[in-house]
């Protein structure tokens, strides 16, 4: 399994979440945050603003799917055909286990599932 974590643009998250939605990849966390890449801000006249606000998504997938999610991703988030500074990123972490909290069930790296013992 693959954690994909995708930093973008407020006004593109609905893009990804029905692009997401649309490829069969529903299951997505989103959350509000705020940073700053290589551009290190915008500077508009004498004030400059270090914190951008950005949405976070979060999704795990299984590994053959990874490389069809993130341009999935790349192609709803990405402003006009050739892209801008500030059209986020996409960082790509393996997942050793996941736990379904009502069922109790472990799912591993393989893709099996086992019940745990609580």
């Amino acid at each position: 399994m693959i954690l994909i974590r995708s930093i973008v643009r407020p006004d593109k998250v609905d893009n990804v979440m029905a692009a997401l939605m649309d490829a069969g990849f529903p299951g997505v966390t989103k959350m509000s945050v705020v940073g700053r890449g290589k551009q290190r801000g915008i500077k508009i006249g004498e004030i400059t603003y270090d914190e951008i606000p950005k949405e976070m998504l979060l999704t795990v997938v299984k590994h053959k799917d990874k490389d069809f999610v993130v341009k999935t991703i790349i192609g709803a988030a990405r402003t006009g055909d050739k892209g801008a500074y500030g059209d986020g990123k996409i960082f790509v972490v393996p997942i050793e286990e996941a736990y379904t909290i009502s069922s109790g069930m472990k799912e591993t790296t393989t893709g099996e599932l086992e019940e745990v013992a609580i």
